[in-house]
């Protein structure tokens, strides 16, 4: 499975963390929810690579797709953010799916 789109819908049903090339940087994400922007589709996901200050700071962020590269899907399961709700960021972002 090559297409990173494929990738991401399943590690968001299975609630697999994904690895990918972002920046310039390898990181680890939880995938919450992708959405379509303005025809772009982005993926909502906690970065597990970076450092947090506490449990509570946690929060998800914004990664457009097209700037994703090399994904991978890792055996590994996480658990959603308490706080986490399945909606887009914005009003006029559409769903795509969610955990």
């Amino acid at each position: 499975m090559s297409d990173p789109r494929l990738k991401l819908l399943e590690a968001i049903a299975h609630k697999k963390i994904v690895a990918a090339s972002y920046n310039g940087a390898t990181i680890r994400l939880a995938p919450h929810l992708l959405f379509q922007r303005h025809g772009d589709l982005f993926l909502s996901a906690l970065n597990l690579s970076k450092n947090w200050r506490s449990e509570d700071e946690k929060q998800l962020g914004q990664f457009k797709l097209a700037g994703l590269a090399t994904l991978e899907l890792i055996d590994e399961n996480f658990t959603p953010l308490p706080s986490y709700e399945a909606q887009p960021p914005r009003s006029d972002d559409v769903l795509v799916l969610g955990v």
